[in-house]
């Protein structure tokens, strides 16, 4: 098990995601998402792999997991495992594809 932590923005999107009109399935979605990264951050349904156009806090890797898949304008979960060499993953931000 994984501790997630969030940064402010990644927060900002969780809750207006969260209260956002028409939009009850994508949050669904993402916490659904959020749980399996928690638990198993290689769980084939999040189709987790490296994002390398960003770095994380202190240079560590981002990494990018699905939270919809074949969907126009999927979400996103973007993450690091930071701090490392702990149980911690830090959500960056939660988006949509585009």
């Amino acid at each position: 098990m994984f501790t997630l932590r969030y940064t402010e923005e990644a927060e900002q999107h969780y809750e207006s995601l969260k209260t956002a009109r028409g939009k009850q399935a994508e949050y669904k979605a993402v916490v659904k998402a959020l749980r399996f990264l928690a638990e198993n951050p290689r769980h084939p349904g999040l189709n987790t792999h490296e994002y390398e156009s960003l770095t994380g806090p202190a240079g560590v890797k981002v990494w990018e997991a699905y939270a919809q898949n074949k969907t126009p304008g999927a979400y996103r979960i973007f993450f690091s495992y930071y701090p490392p060499k702990t149980n911690t993953i830090t959500v960056i931000a939660i988006l949509p594809h585009h």
